[in-house]
């Protein structure tokens, strides 16, 4: 039914049975492969970058040829061509058989000089050897190509010629035999070790440096196209698509096919099965009632619909995981709703049991599902929290859609499940959400708040507010707001009645689906580069996600490029577009659970981004392994406006990497999997945030007109991939994880030391081991560092040359660096943080009321808010114990 015929009702896709893609569309074709005619064709100058590079050998077949390395069979088919060499000329040797010694000699001596090295016919597909050679430094080049055959000529002396029976048994027959014998030696040898895995690695590590690396990066910032993104972001918030509904497998099918049109391999969509909640029609209310307990003012809950010509479907207003409920109570406003805003309530003896909370969005406990809970525990029995002018809305700037900021009916949708407690679907903690896997109970759950609650736009609220004005307290300064004619009051018992109704659909088994693809390395295949962005979102999303997702696919438009002209990264390229990210970071979670061994072994970085474009400023937060390879990027790509490169912006404005929350999809990766993640972009003041607001129309006259910054983050994405799938060393800064690891235990001792450590009859408690881990650390970083300058010297040093126990020392240097973070997990039996042992690193992951907000030694902190000294210092011992693990291990010892 169009929407037009039901504004009011929004349908999620049903559980069973998933539709086809042309059900979903209500068309019999395929939503076509996104048109290129628009794309910038890449000049003929730009085709050097793939083929003569400073003597290497030019043509189509090393441009755009590539072939994986050869199979044993292969390489017996190639050994069998040399070897046909000597029957095609064994009439040869015969007739020259005779000739003098010396003259022989001669022959030979010019024939060895023949064999030479010179290319093979042009193939579709090219060998091993054309690959790269890993040994080489990044600009280094060979003089010559790496294809050869081997030509031998042998002689028949012409009295022999035609006769049959073997030849007379002289001396000069016995010494050319031994030649001859000599000849099937080598090639033997050889043979043996083209089809031995010695060979294998051998022509991976040094396999022809078909790419030199600068060009590639050059080639990768030149290829980024704002016309392409900016199309995708059309198609992308063409409808709304949140997570198990019709718009988002559309969505995920127009993935797909860019995934497959692009050449990755491998390309699926993984479906997971998990609990969603979506509003039910006329089920929502918020009502003022009179004293014969009718309504006397109805709340409009709803945004204006955006687009109404053509109408399309508009994701009514509603929190995501939050409880089903009708409630009637006095109204009671609470600030931000955080801990310490219902304290303050209590302290000044404001009575709050059976209340309805009213708090705004922001402030102090900037986790929406943490205010709701706050609530819970305060003894409120419902919840409505609103965007403040003061906070969002004009007070700050121009509304949208003129501008970045709320306007009057804007209304922030968002999910209250509580992910700093539990991550992923709330009913598989733990475990994937597939078919027939084991669920918990909905009720009592730990991941769920315990009463209803909806949001609402400050036109709204402003009704509320003004309902209560004279009753319980003035408001403090600090609690008002920035709403027009309002006095803000705190309300109490006596507060006029509020009706609240949040009547939803639960769907315990809900289908979502994340899209996966890959590009497969040559060195290390099996390790992994891990690329995503969550797809998703509340509405449109035109910024979170969308904005994300179409620089994302322009990257992969750029890395599928260069595998069609056959080049390929040392190790794997792996993209995902997550699903159901809004609800509790549910796709990439059910994923890392699914796959977490593999994860733990072979994953070496993972790359996030969420909101691509929501402003001008770049941002980065992540594990400190990332300063170096992030400073690098940075470096090379300028802002068109402000005439800098994005490294001199930072320097200028003193950025930081700052750590990791609890707030988009690295959180399983980096705190359950132990990969070391990186979440980047571009930040601003402020966007229409998880309203309807935030679409197409607004980011192409607001958000990022010319998509100039979706550019910019598109050559900043692709090249960061470069940094860790093909830079043979992988450019860890163990170093700054030491700084860090420093400056991060300071931080928590002042912190402690407020919280009144050794006083007051509190346990002894000291830092003294984690102190003394973090000392040994530094150590190990430090001759861990030592062996990539060696390597410089011996390799770069010795014109690029890297014998093979040096590359595979090198390989499992590599791997050590990238398992670091993963010997930082405390992995017994029931580890990680009390009560949420999801969270298995000991130095990242949410603080139990920190919400969105990065913790360092969250374990201890939790400990020591809970007053729990003895704990606090059992924290402290194990996390030193981890930390001096991983250094040991970082050294092989």
């Amino acid at each position: 039914m169009p929407p037009d015929e039901k504004p009011n009702k929004y349908e999620p896709l049903p559980s069973v049975p998933i539709p086809t893609y042309e059900e979903a569309i209500g068309s019999s074709s395929r939503i076509a492969t996104p048109d290129t005619s628009n794309e910038t064709a890449i000049p003929a100058e730009r085709e050097g970058l793939l083929g003569a590079q400073d003597g290497l050998t030019s043509g189509p077949t090393r441009r755009h040829g590539y072939r994986p390395p050869p199979s044993v069979e292969e390489a017996r088919d190639s050994s069998e061509e040399h070897a046909s060499f000597i029957n095609q000329d064994a009439e040869v040797l015969l007739r020259d058989l005779t000739d003098s010694e010396d003259d022989e000699e001669d022959r030979v001596r010019r024939e060895m000089e023949e064999m030479d090295i010179e290319d093979a016919p042009s193939r579709d597909t090219q060998s091993a050897w054309g690959k790269r050679i890993s040994s080489l430094s990044q600009s280094l080049h060979l003089p010559f190509p790496w294809k050869w055959k081997l030509r031998i000529n042998l002689h028949v002396p012409e009295g022999l010629r035609g006769r049959i029976g073997w030849p007379k048994l002289d001396a000069n027959f016995c010494i050319m035999f031994g030649r001859f014998f000599a000849i099937l030696l080598v090639m033997g040898v050889i043979y043996l070790l083209f089809v031995s895995d010695v060979f294998t690695s051998a022509a991976q590590r040094m396999a022809g440096r078909l790419f030199d690396p600068e060009s590639v990066r050059i080639h990768v910032q030149q290829m980024a196209d704002s016309d392409r993104i900016r199309e995708h972001l059309r198609a992308i918030t063409a409808n709304d698509h949140l997570a198990g509904t019709e718009g988002d497998y559309v969505l995920a099918q127009y993935v797909e096919d860019h995934f497959l049109a692009s050449k990755l391999e491998e390309v699926r969509k993984e479906r997971f099965d998990v609990y969603l909640n979506y509003p039910k029609e006329g089920g929502r209310k918020v009502e003022i009632l009179g004293a014969d307990g009718k309504a006397t003012w109805s709340a409009k809950i709803d945004e204006d619909n955006q687009y109404s010509d053509p109408p399309r479907q508009q994701t009514p207003v509603f929190h995501g995981h939050s409880k089903s409920g009708d409630v009637t109570g006095p109204l009671i406003y609470a600030n931000y709703g955080s801990r310490e805003d219902f304290k303050r309530l209590y302290d000044s003896g404001i009575d709050t049991k059976g209340a309805i909370a009213l708090v705004r969005y922001y402030g102090s406990q900037g986790d929406r599902a943490l205010k709701v809970k706050a609530a819970e525990l305060a003894g409120f029995a419902a919840c409505i929290i609103y965007s403040d002018p003061a906070d969002d809305g004009f007070v700050k700037g121009e509304p949208a859609p003129q501008g970045r900021f709320m306007p009057e009916n804007g209304v922030q949708r968002g999910a209250v499940s509580l992910m700093s407690w539990v991550v992923g679907d709330v009913l598989t903690p733990g475990w994937g959400s597939v078919k027939g896997a084991e669920r918990v109970p909905k009720e009592n759950n730990p991941g769920l708040v315990g009463i209803p609650s909806l949001p609402l736009s400050w036109g709204d609220a402003k009704n509320l507010l003004k309902a209560i004005e004279g009753f319980g307290q003035a408001a403090p300064e600090e609690w008002a707001g920035g709403i027009p004619d309002v006095n803000y009051w705190s309300g109490n018992l006596s507060s006029p009645r509020i009706h609240l109704v949040n009547d939803q659909d639960e769907v315990d088994e809900q289908p979502i689906w994340n899209v996966m693809g890959k590009i497969n390395g040559v060195e290390q295949q099996e390790k992994s580069i891990i690329i995503g962005n969550h797809r998703d979102s509340w509405v449109y999303g035109a910024t979170d996600p969308g904005s994300g997702t179409a620089v994302m696919l322009e990257v992969i438009h750029i890395f599928g490029d260069l595998v069609e002209r056959g080049w390929r990264p040392l190790r794997s390229i792996e993209f995902a577009s997550w699903d159901g990210e809004e609800y509790n970071l549910i796709g990439s979670t059910e994923y890392v659970e699914t796959n977490i061994q593999k994860l733990r072994n072979d994953a070496f970085v993972y790359l996030n981004v969420d909101v691509g474009v929501g402003g001008t400023e770049f941002k980065a937060s992540g594990s400190p392994v990332f300063q170096k390879s992030l400073l690098r990027v940075l470096n090379r790509v300028s802002d068109p406006f402000q005439n800098a490169t994005l490294r001199e912006l930072w320097d200028a404005r003193s950025g930081q990497l700052e750590g990791l929350g609890a707030g988009s999809d690295y959180v399983a990766f980096q705190d359950m999997a132990g990969t070391s993640s990186l979440d980047f972009g571009f930040d601003g003041p402020g966007y229409p945030y998880h309203s309807a607001f935030d679409n197409f129309e607004w980011m192409s006259t607001v958000g990022d007109p010319g998509f100039e910054y979706h550019k910019i983050l598109a050559q900043a994405w692709a090249l960061l991939i470069l940094e860790y799938s093909d830079r043979l060393v992988l450019p860890f800064d163990i170093s700054a994880y030491s700084a860090s690891l420093t400056a991060w235990s300071m931080d928590l001792e002042n912190w402690v030391g407020h919280k009144g450590a050794n006083q007051d009859g509190n346990a002894p408690w000291s830092i003294d081991p984690l102190r003394k881990a973090v000392l040994q650390f530094a150590v190990e970083a430090e001759k861990f560092e030592k062996w990539e300058v060696e390597w410089d010297a011996l390799v770069l040093g010795g014109n690029g040359f890297e014998s093979a126990v040096t590359g595979e020392h090198r390989k499992s240097h590599n791997t050590r660096m990238s398992n670091f973070e993963t010997h930082l997990l405390d992995l017994e039996e029931g580890g990680g943080i009390p009560n949420r042992t999801q969270f298995k690193h000991v130095v990242f992951g949410p603080q139990l009321w920190s919400g969105y907000d990065e913790a360092y030694f969250p374990a201890i902190r939790d400990a020591v808010e809970a007053g729990d000294w003895a704990l606090a210092k059992m924290q402290v011992e194990k996390t030193a114990s981890i930390i001096m693990r991983a250094a040991r291990k970082l050294n092989g010892n």
